[in-house]
């Protein structure tokens, strides 16, 4: 992979999800059902997120900005200090032994290399905290955002909604914001509504791909690695 150069500012987009840990939206989303209030609400917020489950799979490699709205509406009327105690407890209990040791060592490569390392998720930013401490290193991490009112969460996102088909145009306007030359970045990805986002860069491997993305990246020439056994 390239590296940074000179005075250029280069940058290693990492998509969380698939390349640094195994668990994504729907996993956190129940694990935050669960720990609702009281039975009611915590058997209906578990509902919520086993109707939503398959749209979300469905949705996933066509419309991914929607799946993730949908996959935060069981936090709707959550407080803002319980979603945060959840989140920390999610990281050590779920997320912690699920980071990918493969993903961490393309990190290290990365930093060698003179890359800022950026990381991009699916996942809430009080998800996305702990997991960026525990990583060490992290230059930026660009996640979703609950939308809160009074102390609670409406259980809508806020926008811009991260992980939909619009990854490039987020990619170059994080570029021009932050002066950072896409032609000698790089991305690591996992699914395949990050083509777009992977064919903005001068480098992109495919990272555990799904099956859209193999294809894509054995047809685009993009080295593909595996490490999730």
């Amino acid at each position: 992979m390239s590296s940074g150069n000179g005075s250029r500012v280069t940058a290693a987009f990492f998509r969380v999800e698939g390349t640094l840990v195994r668990r994504g939206a729907i996993s956190a989303a129940a694990y935050f059902a669960a720990g609702g209030a009281g039975f009611a609400e915590r058997a209906f917020k578990l509902g919520q997120v086993a109707l939503t489950a398959p749209v979300y799979s469905l949705l996933g490699q066509n419309d991914r900005t929607l799946a993730n709205r949908l996959a935060y509406l069981p936090l709707r009327n959550m407080g803002e200090d319980r979603i945060a105690e959840l989140a920390e407890e999610y990281f050590e209990d779920i997320l912690r032994e699920r980071v990918l040791e493969g993903g961490v060592e393309l990190m290290r490569q990365a930093r060698r290399g003179g890359h800022r390392v950026v990381l991009l998720s699916d996942g809430l930013e009080q998800v996305m905290q702990p997991l960026v401490t525990h990583l060490r290193r992290v230059d930026d991490c660009v996640c979703n955002r609950l939308e809160l009112r009074d102390g609670r969460a409406t259980g809508k996102l806020l926008d811009p909604v991260i992980g939909g088909h619009d990854s490039a145009r987020w990619a170059r306007r994080y570029a021009e914001e932050h002066g950072i030359d896409l032609a000698g970045s790089v991305v690591y990805a996992a699914h395949g509504p990050d083509m777009l986002l992977m064919s903005s860069v001068g480098e992109a491997c495919a990272v555990n791909p799904d099956f859209t993305l193999r294809r894509a990246a054995r047809e685009s020439d993009w080295p593909i690695v595996d490490y999730d056994v």
